[in-house]
This record gives C-alpha cells, structure tokens and sequence, in this order.
C-alpha cells in the first residue's frame, strides 16, 4: 500500500511528460506533413545513379 503513494504521482508526473513531449513535437510542426513522406519513397530518383557511371 505504501508503494501507491510513490507509483501514483510518479506515473501522473511522467503522463504530463509524454504530453508536454507530444505537444512540443506538434507545435514544431513535426505531424503536419504525414502523406509526403511516403510519397517521396515510391517516386523514382534514378538520375543519381546514372550520373555516377563512366562513359565508355
């Protein structure tokens, strides 16, 4: 039972910590682009690999 009063505020210091984390990320604008990202990874950039080969 002693270990209640010791768990209890500890878990509601860390949840305001997770929160303020979490606020902190979206105010720095982290989540305002979800969809480009994984755009970005289906578009084909293949002009970098041409550049690097030699010409015979």
């Amino acid at each position: 039972m002693e270990a209640l009063y010791l768990l209890i505020p500890l878990s509601i210091v860390v949840v305001f910590i997770a929160l303020w984390v979490f606020f902190k990320a979206s105010d720095s604008g982290q989540f305002d682009d979800l969809v480009g990202p994984g755009l970005r990874v289906l578009q084909d950039d293949d002009s970098g690999i041409q550049s690097e080969r030699p010409q015979p």
